[in-house]
């Protein structure tokens, strides 16, 4: 099943709803709890997709693809490499990337994300998949340059927009071995599948667990293929993942406001 999170128009306020085909139908509930779908009657192309969860945290892999560390000089980790992203840079389809005024290299990231269903501490490898409610699209977009100056993660993965996730959350899929694409403007950059990833997902939910406790909503990014590449005002950049979609964001420079 598809679950999104969607405005039917303006003024209204977010609701749950399942896909089928073109339309959309209501969740009564949440899909973190029991509820009830309605009938699928209204048309994608007349709502408003919003980003399918509103994570209470962002939890990233580094370096998860062995010819992406190889394109940035660095060494493949022995364990995962964990940062976050705060939930203020998670943004939808069709919302644009902003560009920060205080960095000169901001470049797409496309990866496969999922969504925690059930949460807990110290999840057996084994019983992961039971604490996964689906998967979606992401673009963990980083100001490089930034990334590269402080050493630490932070800034130049935190700034607003620059988590883009959709459209939808996908609970039937097998992230064994799914093509992630990324396109910049209509020009691919990025084909490469999750069989190549050096952790696997239930791996990296085992993993985190045994870190931090991870909650209902909280949100996986695990890890970009090569072929990163930078960003310009104006381009519209969009991450495909097989079994799930298309996610499409335009980009644009921010306007520096002062208060």
């Amino acid at each position: 099943m598809r679950i999104v999170r969607y405005l039917k128009r303006r003024g209204a306020k977010p609701a749950w709803g399942w896909v089928s085909e073109d339309r959309v139908g209501r969740l009564d509930g949440s899909p973190f709890g029991p509820y009830g779908r309605k009938e699928a009657k209204d048309h994608l192309e007349r709502i408003r997709l919003l980003p399918p969860v509103e994570p209470g945290k962002i939890i990233c892999v580094g370096r998860n693809y062995a010819a992406h560390a190889a394109e940035h000089d660095a060494q493949v980790p022995e364990l995962p490499l964990l940062f976050l992203k705060p939930p203020s840079s998670v943004i939808g389809p069709g919302e644009p990337i902003l560009l920060p005024p205080q960095s000169e290299n901001v470049e797409h990231e496309a990866e496969l994300a999922l969504v925690i269903g059930r949460g807990g501490r110290w999840i057996r490898p084994e019983k992961a998949a039971e604490h996964i409610l689906g998967f979606t699209a992401a673009n963990d977009v980083t100001a490089r340059d930034l990334q590269r100056r402080d050493g630490q993660w932070t800034r130049g993965k935190g700034f607003d927009t620059f988590c883009p996730i959709g459209p939808w959350i996908e609970t039937d899929l097998d992230p064994a071995d799914v093509l992630i694409t990324c396109y910049v403007s209509g020009q691919m950059r990025q084909m490469g599948s999750t069989r190549d990833m050096l952790f696997p997902v239930l791996t990296l939910v085992a993993f985190i667990s045994s870190v931090m406790t991870l909650n209902a909503g909280d949100v996986i990014l695990t890890g970009t293929p090569a072929g990163v590449g930078p960003l310009r005002d104006g381009d519209e950049v969009t991450v495909e993942v097989e079994g799930i979609g298309e996610l499409t964001n335009p980009v644009r420079s921010e306007k520096r406001q002062v208060e």
